[in-house]
């Protein structure tokens, strides 16, 4: 083991130590260093929200760790969610009791203490289209779904549920037809950017001292051959930034790697054990606030049950969110592509309860995201376990997967539990309890917008997106805005969004790549009809300085970016998985080609 001491927890965790938060890219190198040269006790692969809860988990419990992802922090599942911390409303018909108490426990932990800056209560209104049987037999399930989430003491900030008359219904929601409604029950849940949250995970792991490597894709397991039982010692990393490649020793390797579970299993070999996991597409679609009628400033957003699962229209700042589809995927992973037989899909089912259409020219972003969901005897993925599993494959390697994105930390501590087995001396998970960056001081700064506004010359509605986006690190993107003043302009094409965020991204939040600002850092690919192409050159001249980049390179990242666009603006103009697939994969990934150089 190399590093600080096991079981004393660094300071870089708390807010003292923020400045070991910031993924620069000089911290970068020196992170890659002190991978290659030394041996870590715990190494995590995949840089999802499960990944890096379990780097977090480890470092904060003193063990040295370093954390590895192919691409970008969040760039797979963990940022093409519904943007929902939930119990799961819909598992209690499954009788998934544990699920759903597990994931309302760990929603209370978000909204309280871990991310409340992130995670924030909202309502959805379920609607009701039956006779009295059904407002009885929901409303026994939402009640339920209350006392589970009261059974952890005060579940602060999240209101027990109401039912509503027609009248009432109409009133809070006046874009649903009045003959689809019966009347329906209000209840209470959480909303997440799972992209910043993950990242946010990602930098509190780094507080805490352990090294953190993106674009660096793992090619092959190192195996001990002089031990019988060829235990996995580490792992050979291709870093595609450059094309070098190099080996990370560790005593003790977690696999968090989603939809490439089954990667991981052939590294191992046939005789291996490993899991196996379905990729289940979830496809989402975000129109402007003013395509559908939501009634109050600070709507509700909506449950809809459709023949093979539910719909969530869910208010998402100047925009709602509609999704989501569950069909099997087959196909590239990396870039899971919409068809136009998944939006017809999303839009016929939101169009039969509302006053006004949407149309397909209303769309302004299209996201597609895979869901990794156990294997099980069932064919179709929507009835697939959203319940997670740990397996030691091997000495030396465990495998996590499953799960869903709430419950993330409880992974997490599960697979370090199972990886640090037989090691003395290691105390238990205090992740429960642990703030991530932006939240140790939220409450001191969540009302503050008019006052900071006010000393760095902003708008205030800007400063409050950037709490809600920074939390209590708000005061690192206003420094930048004080000694360069012209970083608090509003970006071309994307005015929610302010070109110090851009300049903080590469400095701070560890992004490499244009597609890493606009899609992950910001939402501006999919909050833009342009889905950022307009955005794309300034954005690229902000990130060029800080990364280094000439010209050339410069002008290179905003031509992968819009062919990346094209790409999907074309697959989703196709009839199938198959031919959408064909259609994005036109577009080559950017970091493919910068780790040939060109």
């Amino acid at each position: 083991m190399t590093g600080g001491t096991r079981g004393v927890p660094r300071t870089g965790g708390h807010s003292g130590g923020m400045s070991r938060t910031l993924l620069s890219r000089a911290r970068r190198l020196e992170d890659r260093a002190r991978l290659r040269d030394g041996v870590v006790d715990v190494l995590v692969v995949g840089g999802g929200v499960t990944g890096a809860g379990a780097a977090l988990d480890a470092a904060s419990r003193g063990l040295t760790v370093g954390l590895l992802e192919a691409r970008d922090w969040a760039s797979g599942t963990s940022s093409r969610s519904s943007k929902l911390i939930h119990g799961g409303l819909r598992y209690l018909e499954q009788m998934a009791f544990p699920l759903v108490h597990e994931a309302l426990q760990e929603r209370a932990r978000l909204v309280q203490t871990i991310a409340p800056h992130l995670v924030t209560p909202l309502p959805f209104l379920l609607p009701l289209t039956a006779p009295v049987w059904q407002r009885a037999y929901y409303g026994a399930g939402v009640a339920l779904y209350d006392v589970l989430g009261a059974a952890f003491g005060a579940d602060r900030g999240i209101p027990a549920h109401r039912h509503l008359s027609r009248t009432a219904t109409l009133a809070a929601f006046p874009g649903l037809r009045p003959d689809a409604v019966r009347g329906s029950i209000r209840y209470w849940d959480a909303q997440v950017d799972d992209a910043r949250h993950t990242l946010a995970v990602v930098r509190t792991a780094a507080g805490y001292g352990a090294r953190v490597l993106s674009s660096a894709r793992v090619v092959s397991l190192l195996r001990d051959s002089g031990r019988p039982d060829a235990a996995v010692v580490g792992v050979r990393v291709a870093d595609l930034t450059d094309g070098s490649s190099f080996d990370v020793r560790a005593r003790s390797v977690v696999a968090a790697t989603g939809v490439w579970s089954d990667d991981i299993g052939t590294m191992l070999g046939d005789d291996a054990p490993s899991l196996k996991v379905r990729a289940s597409k979830g496809v989402h679609l975000l129109v402007p606030r003013d395509a559908i009628d939501g009634g109050a400033i600070s709507p509700s957003g909506l449950i809809l049950r459709t023949p093979s699962s539910v719909l969530f229209v869910i208010p998402w700042g100047r925009h709602w969110i509609i999704g989501t589809t569950d069909t099997p995927w087959h196909l590239d992973r990396a870039h899971p592509a919409a068809s136009s037989a998944d939006i017809a899909y999303l839009l016929d089912q939101v169009n039969r309860v509302l006053v006004r259409p949407i149309g397909g020219d209303s769309i302004v972003g299209v996201y597609a995201g895979l869901r990794p969901l156990l294997a099980g005897e069932s064919d179709e993925t929507s009835r697939l376990s959203r319940e997670h599993t740990v397996v030691t494959a091997v000495p030396g390697l465990t495998l996590v997967a499953g799960g869903k994105y709430t419950t993330y930390r409880v992974m997490a501590e599960d697979a370090v539990d199972a990886a640090v087995d037989g090691m003395p001396g290691i105390p238990e998970s205090r992740t429960a309890h642990l703030p991530l960056v932006g939240a140790h001081r939220w409450d001191a700064v969540r009302d503050a917008a008019p006052e900071l506004a006010e000393g760095a010359g902003l708008p205030e509605d800007a400063v409050a997106r950037l709490l809600r986006r920074h939390g209590d690190r708000v005061g690192d993107v206003l420094t930048l805005i004080r000694e360069d003043p012209a970083l608090g302009r509003r970006l071309a094409g994307a005015p929610d969004y302010l070109a110090a965020e851009v300049v903080y991204a590469v400095t701070a939040e560890g992004a490499l790549h244009l597609d890493d600002v606009l899609t992950r850092r910001t939402r501006v690919s999919i909050e833009t009809e342009h889905r950022g192409v307009e955005s794309a050159p300034e954005v690229a001249a902000l990130m060029a300085g800080p990364l280094g980049w000439d010209d050339e390179r410069t002008a290179r990242e905003v031509e992968h970016y819009s062919a990346r666009v094209a790409a999907e603006r074309e697959s989703q103009r196709m009839p199938d998985d198959r031919t959408a697939d064909a259609a994005r994969l036109g577009a080559p990934d950017v970091r493919a080609a910068a780790s040939l150089g060109v």
